[in-house]
Order: structure tokens, then sequence, then C-alpha cells
């Protein structure tokens, strides 16, 4: 189970093949000028994919990515890939950070230098931390399971390479998206104190895991909500899903039919996801191209591309709707201290605290005064600041 090292380097031919489907995609004749309202915006899609032929240098981005350090490592039955930087500082804590859909590990790039060594990035006085950012089962260049697994399994892989492989004990697990239930789930699994290899701490920027009760006539449901604010907020999802929740009954319903398409067509990924980044940003920010970046948008594209993930990424979401991997069990909490940090714009928002309490031990919450879903991209120095404050909460 000992790491090995690992160089990321996609084979030319593979390369060639993509550029040359994004070259001969068959666009409309007929262009429907309705900005973002249908779907990616059709000028946005033509100018981004003319940057993919002409501007982007995916050699050059490998450079930049390999000099990090990439390892993998089995894990619980599956092969990990994972990111692993330590600290130089002998104080520094163990942090564990989970990517969700449609991201991967590139979104804490910019965070791991300030986290390893704050020092080095002005900040004395911070705490340091050993980072571990692993790709998801499905994802990049991590192994794709047999089939479909939801969150919790995929905690299980995690926790495995944190403890069995890795060694850590009392790790702060901290994620967004499909990383706020992977991270619930490990908080609520993997924190016995008989056992090394525990979590120590969950540091979360989107609402996860919920509350449960047993349901009249079997079965169980989420704790309903008891205030007005609180039912407020379940108005308020169910409208966000009726408008925007589309591609999540897609994909956890018939996600190989969608993966057959996008296998074949770069530029349907492109779409499909870049639309979901343009819309899950905070919307005070006034463009996908300055907030998130097309370098770094199309480097998180070709991660799913590349390796033929997109299918396999999308399997989250049946595991997670099978498996009932949204509740924990009836009357029990994540119970190690948890951080919240509420984004205003986060496309899943919490409910108000005392409901999350409810499924969360929370000694720590900031509401943020900006940023959205992909907290890490959008407001890396806010969201690094919270994780600070959570570390010396905790200590």
């Amino acid at each position: 189970m000992s790491p090995t090292p690992f160089e990321i380097h996609v084979p030319q031919e593979k390369l060639e093949n993509i550029l040359r489907r994004v070259r001969e995609f068959p666009w409309p004749e007929k262009k429907v000028d309705s900005g973002w309202a249908l779907g990616p915006d059709p000028n946005w899609l033509r100018d981004f994919c003319r940057y993919w032929i002409e501007e982007y240098d995916w050699r050059a981005v490998e450079a930049r990515l390999n000099a990090l350090p990439h390892f993998t490592a089995g894990a619980g039955g599956l092969d990990l890939h994972f990111v692993h930087c330590r600290s130089p500082h002998q104080d520094a804590r163990p942090l564990l950070l989970v990517h969700g859909w449609p991201g991967s590990f590139i979104e804490f790039e910019e965070m791991l230098g300030p986290l390893t060594d704050p020092a080095a990035h002005g900040a004395p006085d911070a705490p340091a931390f050993h980072v571990v950012a692993p790709s998801l089962p499905g994802y990049a260049f991590s192994e794709k399971p047999a089939g479909p697994i939801g969150p919790r399994r995929m905690a299980g892989h995690i926790a495995a390479l944190m403890g069995d492989v890795l060694g850590y004990d009392g790790y702060i697990a901290q994620g967004g998206d499909w990383g706020s239930v992977i991270c619930g789930w490990i908080g609520h699994d993997h924190v016995d104190r008989n056992r090394k290899g525990r979590c120590g701490g969950v540091h979360l920027n989107m609402f996860g895991v919920r509350p449960s009760r047993e349901r009249k006539g079997g079965g169980i449901e989420p704790v309903r909500p008891e205030t007005e604010g609180e039912e407020a907020w379940r108005r308020k999802g169910e409208r966000w899903r009726m408008k925007e929740g589309g591609y999540f009954h897609v994909q956890a319903t018939k996600p190989e039919s969608l993966a057959y398409a996008m296998l074949d067509s770069p530029v349907g990924v492109a779409a499909w996801i870049g639309e979901k980044f343009r819309t899950w940003i905070d919307g005070q920010q006034e463009s996908l191209d300055r907030v998130i970046g097309r370098e770094r948008l199309l480097t998180n594209l070709m991660l799913y591309i590349v390796n033929d993930a997109f299918g396999s990424a999308s399997w989250t979401y049946y595991g997670y709707g099978r498996d009932g991997d949204s509740l924990l069990p009836p009357g029990s909490r994540v119970t190690v201290p948890t951080g919240v940090a509420n984004f205003p714009r986060e496309i899943i928002p919490f409910p108000p605290r005392p409901y999350v309490e409810k499924a969360f031990d929370v000694v720590h919450w900031t509401d943020m005064p900006r940023g959205g879903h992909f907290a890490a991209m959008e407001a890396p120095d806010l969201l690094l600041a919270d994780i600070r404050a959570f570390a010396g909460a905790l200590r």
C-alpha cells in the first residue's frame, strides 16, 4: 500500500485526436443568440474552442502540474491518485481536501503553497498543514470502480488512504460539492478513537449529508423544517431543483446514455461542464473567463477528457441515489467538530444553523461576503482564511 510517485503524461496521439474532434465539430448552421439562457452561450463556446485549438498548451500545463508531488496508492481496493504536499513545519496538521463534480484536484492548486508553508507566503503566524488532495474514484487519474459507487463508499476509500496508507491521525477533512458529502461521511464513519487514521474535524463549504428520522410505514426521510427560516430554505432548494436540476436527474438515472455522447465529443464536455461553472459561480462576478480563467477551466475539462472519465464521474450521482447517501442514520450526527464556510451564492446553501446542528457538531461558522460553488477557485483567500481559523479553534 506504499504510495508510488506518479507523473502525468498524456500520449501525443490522444491529444491530437482530441484537437481533431474540436476542429471538426459540426457547428449548427443556425445560431441562437440566447446568451446562457438555453445552455452555454454559443458565442462563448465558439471562442472557447478557438482558444482550445489556437492557444491552449497542454504540455506546458502538464509540466506545471508535474511540479506537484503526485502519487498513486491502493486504498480500500481501489488505486487512488492524489497530490501529497508535506509541510516543512514540524507542527503541521494533516488536511484532506476533497473536490466534487464537475471539479478536480486542480481546484486547490492555488492554495497548496499557503497551506503547507504559510511563512513563505506572507503569513508566518498561520497554521501549517500536510495537504492531501485526492482524485475521487473514477475521476482524473484514479481507478474507475467496477460500477457506480456513492459518496459513502468513496469516503471509505479516501479514509483508507489517509489512515492505512499515509498513517495520518486526527486529520481535518475539507470539502465542497461531493466533497462535502464525502467529508460528512468520513466524519461520521471514521472517527473511532481506538483506531489510527481517524478524522478529527470536518470543514464544509456546502451542506451535504442531512439529518433523518423514521418514516411512518417504514424507511427514513429527512428531518422536516420546523421554523419559517428552515421552510424558506426548503422552498428555495425546490425552486433550484426545478430550474437547474436537470443535469442531476440525468446523471442519477441514466449516466451511461450521456457518457456515450460525451466520450465522442470534447466540445460536448465543454458545453455541459462549462455551463455549470458559469451558472454556479458568484453572480456578483462578471465573467467566467475572469473568475475561473480559460486555461484553468480547460485544464479541468481535460482531466475528464484525457482519462475518458466523464461517465465514471457521473456514476457518483447514480450511486448517491441508489445507496441513499444523502441521509445520516435516524438520530445520528457527525460528532467531530465541524466548521462551516457559508458562501452567499452556493447552489446548495446551508439552512439556518439550528438545522445544520441536527446533523453536525458545529463549532465554527462564517458567513462569507462573496463567492459561490467553486469556493477554492473563486475565493481562495476567504476559504484559506476560514480553514486556518477553524484549525486554530480546534487547537
